[in-house]
């Protein structure tokens, strides 16, 4: 069976010794992913534009790896602030309102850095 191993770039792949995205067959994996918060679109206190952007850059990293939001069937999320479930909520639903992956929102007590709200994980399966 083929590995398709995907890297974004970032430094921290070659640093911690990961990669963004794995396929192997028909599954795909992707790794635990933030926001990029720019202060101006992407905020520190905002989950919704944090969610909504994760969701979009992953589903370039798909793409790549052959595949699309479609094909999700599984998201984990995690959040510093359960609190703002709503609008981590919305985010998700805007993509995946009709896909309807298996889902999990998590409350941790932090994430990498302080202006992360939100990190997810995506598992996506391909049909044979």
């Amino acid at each position: 069976m083929t590995k398709q191993t995907i890297l974004s770039g970032s430094p921290w792949e070659d640093k911690v010794g990961y990669c963004r995205a794995i396929r192997v067959g028909n599954l795909i994996e992707v790794s635990g992913t933030v926001a990029i918060v720019d202060g101006e679109t992407v905020k520190a206190d905002d989950a919704y534009a944090q969610t909504v952007n994760i969701i979009e850059r992953i589903g370039k990293v798909l793409e790549e790896a052959g595949a699309s939001l479609e094909h999700v069937v599984r998201t984990r999320i995690f959040t510093t602030d359960i609190s703002r479930f709503e609008d981590i909520a919305r985010g998700h639903g805007q993509f995946f309102s009709q896909i309807k992956p298996t889902t999990g929102m998590y409350g941790i007590s932090q994430l990498v850095a302080p202006e992360y709200l939100v990190e997810i994980e995506f598992t996506a399966l391909l049909g044979e």
